[in-house]
C-alpha cells in the first residue's frame, strides 16, 4: 500500500502548525509585555486581534505559499521568507485595524514587540525543525526504503539528485545496475550496489524495501520481469517520466485524462486554490471597479456625446484565453469611423501589425485640439492618458471574460497573424494591466519583446505578483507614463 505525498497544504501540514502555533505564542508574550508596561490594556480589543491576525495568517499561507521547496532552503533564505510572512501579516493586520478605524486603539509597544517576536519564533521553529527531519533517523521515524533500478552510466546523477533533495523522505537501500556491467565498485556515493548475479527475489525479497525508483535512458527497453516480480513482492515502482520528456522550462506532473494516467506538460502548473484567490480577487476588483465605472459615466458620457454623438461605450471582438473570442468594453475615446481609418494609417503603425500603436493618433475624440508644444489635447486623449476609458472593462473581469492582472488581449486581425511563439501569451486571461503595461508600454515597440515579458509573467504567476504589478499600475497611471 501507498500513501500519496501531494505538493500541497497537506504535504507541509507540519510546519502551518508550527507557525500558527509560533505566532500565538509570540501574541501571548507581547500580551504581556503590555500588561507590563501598560498595566490595563483593552482586553476585548485584544482577544478579538488575536482572531483577526490567526485568520490573516491562513490568508498569507494561502496566497504566499510560504511552504514551498522549505526543507531544500539554507537558513539564510529561511531567514528572508520568515521576514516577509511576518511583514505581510503586519501590514495586512494595519490595513484591517484603519478598515474598521481601530487603528488608534492597538498599542505601538504591542505592535512592534509582535512584530520582532513573531519573525524570531517563526525562523528559529522553523530551522530547528528542519534540523530534526534532516537528521532523523530509522524505522520509527517513518522513513520510507528505496531501491534504484538504473543503469551504470545514469547511477551517479540519480543518487546525486535524490541525496540532495530527499532529505529524510525516503533512505536509499541500494541500487540495482540493469546494464549489469561489471565493476570494481561497492557502492555508489556510500549507497551499497545490489547483487545482480543472483535473481532479484533473492537480491532485495528478505530486506527492508518500500518502494523501487526507475530512472532509464529513454532508448532502454526495460523487460516485463522485473515489473512483475516487484509488484507480485508488495512493492511500489515508479518510472521517472521526465527524464523522457523533459524540456526546459516546462512544469510536469502527473494527471489523469478520462481513465488514462499522463505525464502532463505545462508552462505553468497551479493549484486549483490558487486560481479559486485569483478569481475571488478579480471578482472584489470587478464589484468595486464597476462602481468607480459608474461614477465616471455621470461625468465623462455627457462630454464624449457632445463633442462625438453616438455611443458612450466602444465594444470589440477580442481574443481571450486560448483563442476564446469575447466582447471588450471601453468608454469610447475616438470618433465613430476610427475602424475605418485604422486601415488607412496600418503604414504608420509601430508595431509591426501585430499590435496597432502610432503617435498623436488622429482618430481619437478632440486631437484637433493642441497645446502649446502640440500635443493633442482632447478628451479623448485625456481619457486614455488618464486610463479611465479601461475602466468599463471591469465589467468583463466581473463576469469572467478577463482578470484584473494578464496579457492584453489582441483583436481579431491581430490574432491571424500570430505564429506558434506568439500565442503563448493568450494561455492565460487576458487582463486590464501586466506586465507589459507596466515596464515601459509606450517605450516597447517590439512586439518580441511584448511576448518575452507575458510568458515571464506566465511563468512566475502567483498572486503576490498580480498585487505589485496592480500597485505599479496605479503609480505609471498618476506619473501618466504611458496609456495603461
Amino acid at each position: 500500500m501507498y500513501k500519496k505525498f501531494e505538493n500541497s497544504w497537506a504535504k507541509h501540514l507540519d510546519f502551518i502548525i508550527l507557525d500558527l502555533l509560533g505566532f500565538q505564542v509570540a501574541y501571548r508574550l507581547s500580551y504581556l509585555i503590555l500588561l507590563w508596561y501598560v498595566g490595563s490594556p483593552d482586553a476585548s480589543f485584544y482577544s478579538k486581534q488575536a482572531c483577526v491576525l490567526f485568520f490573516i495568517q491562513v490568508a498569507v499561507s494561502l496566497i504566499m505559499q510560504p511552504y514551498s521547496h522549505i526543507l531544500r532552503r539554507s537558513d539564510k533564505v529561511e531567514m528572508l521568507s520568515a521576514v516577509k510572512t511576518t511583514a505581510a501579516i503586519m501590514v495586512l493586520d494595519i490595513i484591517y485595524l484603519f478598515m474598521v478605524k481601530e487603528s488608534y486603539i492597538i498599542s505601538r509597544v504591542f505592535f512592534f514587540a509582535l512584530t520582532l517576536l513573531a519573525f524570531l519564533i517563526i525562523w528559529i521553529t522553523r530551522a530547528g525543525y528542519k534540523k530534526y527531519l534532516r537528521t532523523k533517523k530509522g524505522v520509527n521515524a517513518g522513513d520510507r526504503a528505496l531501491i534504484i533500478f538504473t543503469d551504470s552510466h545514469r547511477a551517479d546523477e540519480v543518487v546525486t539528485e535524490l541525496l540532495k533533495r530527499s532529505y529524510n523522505d525516503f533512505v536509499i537501500k541500494g541500487i540495482y545496475l540493469l546494464d549489469k556491467k561489471k565493476t570494481n565498485r561497492s557502492s555508489i556515493q556510500g549507497i551499497p550496489l545490489i547483487d545482480t548475479s543472483v535473481p532479484l527475489f533473492e537480491a532485495i525479497g528478505h530486506k527492508w524495501v518500500d518502494e523501487a525508483f526507475f530512472f532509464l535512458s529513454p532508448d532502454y527497453l526495460l523487460p516485463k520481469c522485473y515489473i512483475d516480480n516487484l509488484l507480485k513482492m508488495g512493492i511500489t515502482i515508479h518510472f521517472s517520466y521526465a527524464s523522457f520528456f523533459a524540456e526546459e522550462g516546462v512544469m510536469q506532473r502527473t494527471d489523469k485524462v478520462g481513465s488514462y494516467y499522463v505525464l502532463t506538460n505545462s508552462l505553468k502548473i497551479v493549484d486549483a486554490s490558487s486560481l479559486a484567490l485569483k478569481r475571488a480577487f478579480d471578482i472584489v476588483g470587478g464589484l468595486i471597479g464597476c462602481l468607480l465605472t459608474a461614477i465616471i459615466f455621470i461625468f465623462i458620457a455627457p462630454i464624449i456625446y457632445i463633442q462625438s454623438p453616438g455611443p458612450i461605450f466602444f465594444s470589440q471582438w477580442r481574443v481571450g484565453k486560448n483563442g476564446r473570442k469575447f466582447k471588450i468594453y471601453k468608454f469610447r475615446s475616438m470618433y465613430m469611423d476610427a475602424e475605418k481609418r485604422k486601415k488607412e494609417m496600418m503604414a504608420q503603425n509601430k508595431m509591426n501589425g501585430l499590435m496597432f500603436k502610432i503617435d498623436d493618433d488622429p482618430r481619437i475624440i478632440g486631437s484637433e485640439r493642441k497645446d502649446k508644444n502640440g500635443k493633442p489635447r482632447g478628451i479623448g486623449n485625456f481619457i486614455r492618458k488618464t486610463s479611465l476609458d479601461e475602466f468599463p472593462q471591469f465589467w468583463n473581469v466581473l463576469i469572467g471574460d478577463m482578470s484584473l492582472v494578464g496579457t492584453r488581449p489582441p483583436t481579431l486581425d491581430e490574432w491571424e497573424q500570430y505564429d506558434a511563439s506568439h500565442r503563448v501569451r493568450m494561455c492565460v486571461k487576458p487582463g486590464i494591466t501586466g506586465v507589459w503595461q507596466v515596464s515601459g508600454r509606450s517605450k516597447i515597440t517590439d512586439f518580441n519583446e511584448v511576448v518575452k515579458l507575458d510568458a515571464s509573467y506566465i511563468r512566475d504567476w502567483n498572486l503576490l505578483l498580480d498585487i505589485k504589478i496592480i500597485l505599479k499600475t496605479v503609480g505609471v497611471v498618476l506619473r501618466s507614463d504611458g496609456a495603461v
